[in-house]
């Protein structure tokens, strides 16, 4: 399998630590407000990912933060707590908020057919593993106090702005700008590991006893500190959001290699953008779309996860409600024609083996799915096979091995009914008169007529069927 990896800047061979095991950590939301199908875009990438890695035959064992603490308004050290916040603006906790936000992230995921992480790793459940990798960081000289937090010193980590290209002195010089200033902070970019329950946090109802007085972790130790506990100190790929590259991802690696003398991440996996009409979403544009938008609309969830496949994970999508509508019709259309293979195929077998044909399709998909989850070129695939000629049972048999990969629910999903007009109905009772009574001319002349009005008729043991072509 080839990937490409942000750090590299370039398309390599996946090769995990670990010949058939796979570790895999993919930021997960900050639960101060309702999940977007920006968000959805990006999950669903890294379920894709997934997907195609157990189907290439790699165990995966997959984690995900949920960030309920820490992360301030501004992704470096500025602004207020977006839990705090959030919980202000809605007149509720701050527990109850993360709580009903997660459980709203949890469902969406659910909707869009999304394979859980092994692992939901709450921040306020891992303070304990917070403070101690930061007590492991100040005594190795990495980090620092000041009265009114726990710093990293990124001058004393040499290859600080590696993933992102960006220069010390240039993150530097651009910290300047913006940032909250703590006089003592020696270095404007230096980015806060636990923030002290006072000056403009004294109010911060999520609090924690520390080494360093009450107060609570900083956004960026928690994914290091959590990815470590369950997946290890070197981990195989670490996805996210382009937009996490050059603060959070970069002060990810930063802190996590200073304290385990180890590479923290072997590949990087990053999701572009999505824009809504060719703008950024935002509620004051009114194109802020989560997954009940989508169900309120004659479109399902996994018309949205089409539309996401079509569009390469490096490249930005630009989301329409007209492009949604035709992903919309054409997963209509795919899952009736599954529908019409499972009509044919009566009764579902297991296929023994495929034939050439099926074979090269199923190689093709393989080939397309391994250069990088070239998704798009995958569903290409799928529709090739969809139009062909082989055998029934063996296209619904290799449409659903791909569809473990695509994750489209083409299996399980409730399929759309073919409704037969009553004018071929009507056709088709009178040709079954001529077949009982041995009219065989007539017969055929009415099955003619039934084909060219672009129905087939099928006789069964349990009677005539009528199928769409």
């Amino acid at each position: 399998m080839k990937l490409y990896n942000t750090a590299s800047r370039k398309i390599e061979d996946f090769q995990p630590l670990h010949s058939s095991e796979v570790s895999f950590y993919s930021c997960g939301p900050t639960v101060y407000d309702y999940t977007h199908i920006g968000h959805l875009r990006t999950y669903v990438n890294n379920d894709v990912l997934k997907r195609t890695l157990n189907f290439l035959g790699y165990k995966v064992k997959h984690a995900m933060n949920i960030t309920d603490v820490g992360h301030l308004t501004g992704d470096s050290d500025e602004g207020e707590d977006k839990i705090e916040k959030g919980a202000g603006k809605r007149g509720t906790t701050v527990w109850e908020l993360a709580r009903v936000y997660t459980d709203y992230f949890i469902s969406s995921l659910d909707e869009m057919n999304i394979i859980r992480p092994d692992v939901f790793s709450n921040a306020t459940q891992h303070i304990p593993e917070f403070i101690e990798m930061i007590k492991v960081l100040v005594s190795k000289g990495f980090a620092y106090e000041t009265d009114e937090a726990v710093y990293f010193d990124v001058k004393k980590f040499p290859d600080y702005g590696k993933l992102s290209g960006q220069k010390l002195e240039d993150k530097i010089t651009a910290a300047r700008e913006g940032v909250h200033i703590d006089a003592k902070k020696i270095n404007p970019a230096d980015f806060a590991l636990w923030f002290k329950a006072t000056g403009r946090f004294k109010d911060h109802t999520m609090r924690w006893p520390s080494l360093w007085g009450e107060g609570f972790p900083g956004w960026h130790i928690e994914c290091s500190a959590m990815g470590i506990k369950y997946l290890g100190e070197t981990i195989d790929i670490h996805a996210g959001g382009i937009d996490h590259i050059p603060v959070h991802h970069e002060n990810e690696i930063a802190q996590s290699e200073a304290a385990t003398g180890k590479q923290f991440v072997r590949y990087w996996f990053h999701n572009d953008f999505l824009l809504v009409d060719g703008q950024k979403m935002s509620k004051s544009l009114g194109n802020f779309y989560t997954i009940d938008d989508i169900k309120n609309r004659p479109i399902g969830p996994m018309a949205l996860r089409l539309l996401f496949l079509q569009t390469h994970y490096r490249q930005i999508m630009n989301f329409t409600w007209q492009s949604l509508s035709a992903a919309s019709n054409a997963y209509s259309k795919l899952v009736n024609l599954i529908c019409e293979l499972k009509q044919k195929v009566h009764e579902p077998t297991t296929v023994v083996g495929f034939s050439e044909e099926a074979k090269n399709y199923r190689q093709k998909f393989v080939d397309a799915i391994s250069d990088d989850v070239q998704t798009p070129k995958a569903v290409a695939v799928l529709w090739e096979i969809v139009k062909s000629n082989i055998p029934a049972e063996e296209k619904l048999n290799l449409i659903l091995e791909i569809d473990e990969v695509l994750g489209l629910n083409l299996k399980n999903a409730k399929f759309f009914a073919v409704e037969i007009p009553e004018e071929i109905k009507k056709i088709a009772q009178k040709r079954e008169k001529a077949r009982l009574a041995k009219d065989f001319k007539k017969s055929d002349e009415l099955r003619g007529l039934i084909n060219q009005k672009g129905y087939d008729v099928e006789d069964t043991n349990k009677g005539t069927r009528i199928l769409k072509r």
